[in-house]
């Protein structure tokens, strides 16, 4: 039984694999069905999913540390479609087959992953940065971008967190330099996987339910976690809300459809609350210092607005 749950394991990172690699290849507006162009999606999903491993792994081996059963990383991989947008997976998780015994070990097994995806997420976007093609690159796939009627392209750009406009700013030179704008910046392999890892830190790190963040929220503040798990609730209920003004013919700069959708999988899915455990001994200063850290991720990864169309 051991062995055909880590075959399902191993199938699920294959297939994942293909689909990130996919999805790469779409990004570059190439012919997904031409193996030809195969290779050139390896940048993007071997990015994703060095994020995704490091995240996950956070997670496991912190919880291995503290004596509990934990599976290993269960790869979601999201088919790809001609014209649809996508990344190629929806992330991956672990699940954990025993109780997690006290708040300092919640803790641990929901910060360390986060922290990890960060930590990776930056080195790719800093390479993406550092390692910037020249013009030539945009050329070839839009070769009237620098034509006034030129500029057409996927009519999507893509939202900046705190994060990204920091190493856009300190790691790139406009003056000597081609940096592509939002509305470009995801034909750039390492560019978008940086921004995906980010992007998608910053939901697992909101403080609420059994999200990454809901633990470290609970494991710091107990019972008072719940008030801040509705406040964050509603922020991202509002969110999504304002994203679905411009289907009433209201345009808003602010807010994406999206956070709707997530607002009803955190209410129903992933719920509110965090479930109590059974050691309740307060966290050290030390964790508690590394918990406002993990906040400040949360902040500076943070996009209210991911996708504008």
């Amino acid at each position: 039984m051991k062995q055909e749950r880590i075959l399902l394991h191993i199938a699920l990172f294959i297939v994942t694999f293909f689909t990130t690699t996919v999805a790469g290849v779409e990004w570059l507006n190439l012919d997904p069905f031409d193996l030809m162009n195969f290779h050139r999606g390896l940048p993007f999903s071997l990015s994703i999913l060095a994020i995704l491993t490091c995240h996950e792994f956070g997670h496991y081996f912190a919880a291995r540390h503290h004596g509990i059963d934990a599976t290993l990383p269960f790869y979601i991989p999201f088919p790809n479609y001609p014209g649809l947008l996508n990344f190629g997976t929806l992330g991956a998780v672990i699940r954990t087959r025993t109780p997690i015994p006290s708040r300092r070990a919640m803790f641990d097994v929901g910060v360390a992953g986060p922290i990890a995806g960060f930590i990776v997420s930056l080195g790719v976007l800093a390479y993406g940065f550092l390692h910037l093609p020249d013009v030539g690159f945009i050329l070839s796939i839009h070769p009237d971008y620098f034509h006034p009627t030129g500029q057409q392209g996927l009519g999507l750009a893509l939202g900046n967190s705190l994060t990204y406009k920091a190493f856009s700013f300190f790691l790139t030179d406009p003056s000597t330099q081609f940096v592509p704008p939002m509305s470009e910046m995801y034909h750039y392999h390492y560019l978008l996987a940086g921004w995906f890892g980010i992007f998608v830190t910053a939901m697992n790190l909101l403080p609420v339910g059994q999200l990454d963040g809901g633990h470290v929220a609970y494991a710091m503040f107990g019972p008072r976690h719940r008030i801040i798990s509705r406040v964050v609730f509603c922020c991202v209920l509002t969110l999504g809300l304002l994203g679905a003004l411009p289907l009433l013919g209201i345009a808003t700069p602010y807010g994406w459809l999206g956070w709707f959708f997530w607002a009803v999988v955190l209410l129903f899915v992933i719920k509110l609350d965090h479930p109590p455990v059974e050691d309740e001994t307060p966290l050290d200063p030390i964790r508690m210092s590394l918990g406002w850290f993990a906040l400040l991720i949360l902040i500076v990864s943070f996009i209210p607005t991911p996708f504008l169309v």
